[in-house]
């Protein structure tokens, strides 16, 4: 199962690297705020992670959703509070996240997986 995490670091690096490649200062700022906006601060990386996957969620985007569940391994955060902020994200966004929620888990599980 950890494939599946090496198959997606790898396409998202390639084509970060693409993008990021075409020189556009749209997309570079756009990138840049990104990474800025999850540095510490008021809040600490976890707990900002840990809300960007309840967002990512609950817009059903499994990418982002992968991303942030891979950030939120890297922090430390538990798989207790990775569940407990997906069942916020299935609060608000309805039913419709279950299926997000389904491959949330088995990423989640593929991340547990490769650092054993």
């Amino acid at each position: 199962m950890s494939k599946l995490v090496e198959e997606f670091n790898a396409y998202r690096s390639k084509m970060n690297e693409k993008l990021l490649g075409e020189n556009s200062k749209i997309i570079k700022r756009i990138f840049n705020l990104d990474a800025n906006t999850y540095q510490e601060g008021a809040l600490d990386r976890p707990t900002k992670e840990l809300m960007g996957l309840v967002a990512s969620a609950v817009l059903r985007c499994d990418d982002c959703i992968r991303y942030h569940l891979e950030e939120c391994h890297k922090n430390k955060v538990s798989k207790a509070a990775v569940l407990e902020s997906l069942e916020i994200a299935t609060l608000v966004g309805g039913t419709i996240v279950i299926p997000h929620l389904r491959r949330a888990f088995e990423y989640w599980e593929a991340l547990e997986e490769k650092n054993k």
